[in-house]
């Protein structure tokens, strides 16, 4: 249900609630309560004496919370203070209001906290209010401290004193999280050495301007999943728009941003990892899934058996060997999964969701299924603007170019490099002296010293290059086979394609070269054919939701034939500064202008994983550039 038809019930409440005449029993004018939202302030005053909470019903989620707030401080008033008159106040209160309105009952003093039968007359439905507010951890903290403490004649007691504190904090918070800057930790290494795993940031939203949620009804300062009970966080009983309040700025070219996963609308969970996160790229889950379901089919087995043994007789008669005949083998299978991707993909999709299973490394693991997300419950990822709307964007050698020009590197930016003949120092020397870290796999060698892979700065790859003289770097490429006019890619070519951005199998992209592409614009009218459509399809499907069709005779939008197609959005693209160690735009693409969450501006707070490290005092209180 859209947010809006919540507000217009807030609207319509305290006519339906009878406030008109209640009010004057409260000693109030009953055109008071006609009043679209002076009744709320007014409301507010006689039930709990803060007439200003009325402003926090503006806020979606919010003001859900502060509706049953009013509710239940203003029945109270009139000596409604049960379990089950709190109840029907948070949830369903018309029948005790409609009570209270034909009454023509006075209103009472406040609660005398030294008596105790008032006490004890309120007391289960403060413990539900406590409950709903902070579910058992509320009472734990309000439960021990009365036990370490005596109950003060006059005061209140120590679930009420708890319930309220509790309640506007969270709210309070929840409304700081939202519309001003929130908490975050960077999970991985995507931009090291620029943010360090295990900084602590806040994200500054009022930088481009706070969202509003588009699922407001969430359990308070979480994300998407309530912790230890891998549940998600919200409801979407109630949903909204995309509306963004004006900030201070805009994004800029080169911002450290903060945003949710352009392909996170669907995840599959692990109950092995963390939070049950397996990888919220589905798209090439679904991949994998299908070469693991293509290559574990008995049909292909067969297949294989009889073109191994027909490249191994045609071979044998023209002296080739068995090893040849392998590969080429290989090479038909590689053909025929290409032929039958898209019946494959659909038997992983099916498996994902219905069977709950999925394949890592040769192991069927059993998840918790498929989850569908709204916008702004998916992953919270950070990585550096690098291309803003409009703009022109090549990554050719590792080096990318934006409208044509090499792009800002900035200061910890750092490339993959193999290093021989190179005598390492020691890990302390190279933990103080260059800043690399072997525990974070700045380096690394896997055939005893004799070749080196580094992931070094401009100014470590000087240094090391200084001190080193016999040292040959160079730098890691992964060139595109499409530059080679020559060469006819092979099938296992062709399938790896899959692994970049716009994930097709004739469009060959790498990390470290990359087609030259446009980033869409807001208003902007661009032709679109079957030789383009690839890097559009999740534009024009997940994020503007149009339904495309792909026929022979042309691209279908909306089940209209077009030729052209103008986009709603802005879009953006962004990388980690660990440039061989980023999931970012190269892997999943544009992302939309509605998944930007803020800009992130500060470490408060950093701790290396490695115990000889510990604090990374020099990083606390780091802006963030």
């Amino acid at each position: 249900m859209n947010v809006l038809y919540f507000y217009l019930f807030l609207l319509v409440h305290p006519y339906l609630a009878m406030w008109m005449k209640s009010f004057e029993q409260a000693g109030r004018q009953s055109w008071e309560a006609l009043v679209p939202g002076y009744n709320y302030y007014v409301a507010f005053k006689i039930g709990c004496r803060k007439p200003f909470w009325a402003l926090l019903l503006i806020f979606p989620g919010v003001h859900i919370v502060m509706w049953s707030a009013v509710n239940v401080s203003y029945i109270r008033r009139f000596g409604y203070y049960s379990l089950a008159d709190t109840f029907q106040g948070i949830f369903f209160p018309y029948v005790i209001m409609a009570k209270i309105a034909n009454s023509k009952q006075d209103i009472l003093p406040e609660t005398n906290w030294a008596n105790s039968k008032e006490i004890g007359d309120r007391a289960w439905g403060d413990h539900l209010a406590l409950l709903l507010a902070l579910p058992i951890i509320g009472h734990v903290i309000a439960l021990g401290l009365n036990a370490i403490s005596r109950e003060k004649p006059g005061n209140k007691s120590k679930v009420k004193e708890w319930g309220d504190s509790i309640l506007f904090a969270l709210v309070a918070a929840s409304i700081i999280r939202t519309y001003v800057f929130e908490p975050f930790q960077i999970p991985t290494g995507s931009m090291e050495k620029t943010l360090l795993v295990g900084d602590f940031l806040f994200v500054n939203k009022l930088a481009y301007g706070p969202k509003v949620p588009v699922t407001p009804l969430s359990f308070p300062l979480v994300h998407n999943t309530v912790p230890w009970v891998n549940i998600k966080s919200y409801s979407t009983l109630e949903t909204g728009n995309y509306t963004r309040i004006p900030g201070f700025g805009r994004i800029n070219r080169n911002d450290v941003v903060v945003f949710n996963y352009p392909s996170g609308d669907t995840a599959v969970y692990d109950p092995r990892m963390p939070d049950g996160l397996m990888g919220h790229d589905y798209h090439g889950i679904v991949n994998n899934e299908a070469f693991y379901l293509f290559q574990n089919d008995p049909e292909t087995g067969r297949q294989y058996q009889i073109a191994k043994q027909f490249y191994t007789d045609s071979l044998t008669k023209k002296g080739g060997n068995v090893v040849l005949a392998d590969s080429l083998a290989n090479l038909f299978l590689n053909k025929r999964m290409i032929q039958n991707l898209e019946k494959y993909k659909q038997k992983a999709r099916k498996m994902l969701a219905e069977e709950k299973i999925a394949h890592q490394n040769g192991q069927t693991i059993s998840t918790y299924g498929v989850i569908y997300r709204p916008v702004d419950k998916r992953e919270n990822y950070i990585k550096r603007c690098v291309g803003l709307p409009g703009d022109w964007m090549e990554i050719k050698s590792s080096v990318l170019y934006v409208n044509g020009r090499p792009a800002f590197v900035p200061e910890f930016q750092n490339l993959q490099y193999t290093v021989t003949n190179f005598l390492e120092p020691g890990k302390k020397t190279m933990r103080e002296r260059y800043g690399l870290e072997d525990s974070r796999s700045d380096y690394f060698t896997q055939d005893g010293g004799k070749t080196y892979t580094m992931n070094l700065t401009k100014k470590q790859l000087t240094e090391l290059s200084k001190n080193n003289p016999d040292a040959v770097f160079k730098v890691v490429l992964s060139p595109q086979y499409s530059d080679t006019k020559s060469y006819i890619p092979l099938a296992s070519d062709l399938l790896s394609n899959l692994g970049q951005f716009p994930k097709d199998l004739y469009i060959n992209n790498t990390i470290t070269d990359f087609t030259k592409f446009q980033i869409p614009k807001k208003g902007q009218t661009i032709s679109i054919s079957a030789k383009n459509i690839a890097w559009y399809r999740r534009i024009i499907t997940a994020y503007e939701g149009h339904q495309l069709e792909e026929k022979k005779d042309g691209i279908y939008i909306d089940k209209k034939k077009v030729t052209n197609y103008t986009f709603a959005m802005n879009y953006y693209w962004l990388m980690g500064d660990n440039r061989y160690n980023s999931a970012d735009s190269r892997i999943w693409g544009f992302v939309p202008e509605d998944h930007i969450v803020g800009r992130a501006s500060l470490v408060w707070f950093s701790k290396s994983s490695d115990p000889n490290i510990g604090i990374r005092w020099d990083r606390l209180f780091k802006l963030i550039e």
